[in-house]
Order: structure tokens, then sequence, then C-alpha cells
């Protein structure tokens, strides 16, 4: 009795952690619209976080404009329309202006507020606005 008890238990931890590292799947775009402050990234999920200064404004129509402050240099602000997308559950982002190579960036964890990606080299903390 003891034996399966154990047994029930170890997998339903088990379970529980599987599903505690699940990514967060999107229905639509409908899901991330509107301006989110982008104020970290790290390689590492639980890694040393870098402080960034950029905002990314998801809307309607696939455009995802990051606007990118920078105090030391010539231009104050930038502003960088990209195409995105919502397919498969994740957001397929255009790497760069121009170009036609999408990256996939998973969402790890989302709530009303804040909202962790997983690009392909990087994670993204960011707080909507």
């Amino acid at each position: 009795m003891i034996k399966r008890y154990l047994g029930l238990l170890s997998v339903a931890a088990v379970f529980f952690a599987l599903s505690a590292n699940a990514d967060v799947v999107l229905k639509d775009s409908s899901e991330i619209l509107g301006r989110w402050k982008l104020y970290a990234e790290s390689a590492k999920l639980d890694g040393e976080k870098k402080a960034v200064i950029v905002e990314w404004e998801f809307k309607d129509g696939g455009v995802l404009e990051t606007i990118a402050t920078d105090a030391g240099g010539r231009t104050n602000e930038m502003h960088i329309p990209i195409q995105y997308k919502v397919e498969d559950g994740v957001i397929k982002k255009q790497v760069s202006p121009g170009r036609e190579k999408f990256e996939d960036c998973k969402v790890v964890e989302k709530n009303s507020s804040e909202m962790i990606l997983k690009c392909p080299f990087l994670y993204f903390f960011l707080t909507k606005i």
C-alpha cells in the first residue's frame, strides 16, 4: 500500500513539475496587443538580467513597433517597425526590418501585466504599459 502511494505521489510530482514549466499557448494576437516595456533580457530564465530601455507595441495588422531609447546617442528615440504574427500559439516576429526571416518567441509566463518571452537566444521580460 505504501509503495503504491509513493508511486502515485512521484507521478503527481512529475506531472506538476512538467505543467509548471509548460509554455503559455496564445490563441491569437489580441492577447498581446498594446504597449509593453521591455525592461530586461537574459540568456537564461533564472540567469542574470541585463537592464534595457525599450518599448514594444504590438499593433493590429501584424506590426510590432520597437521604440528604443538611447540617452547617450545622437538620436534620443529610434522607432523600428517589424512584422509579427501569432501562429501555433507562439509569436513569430521578423528578425530585422526588410528581411523575410522570422523567429519563434514562446510565451513562458503571462498574466495581465507581465510577460516573459523565450526567443532563440534570449529571454525577454516585459511589463504592460
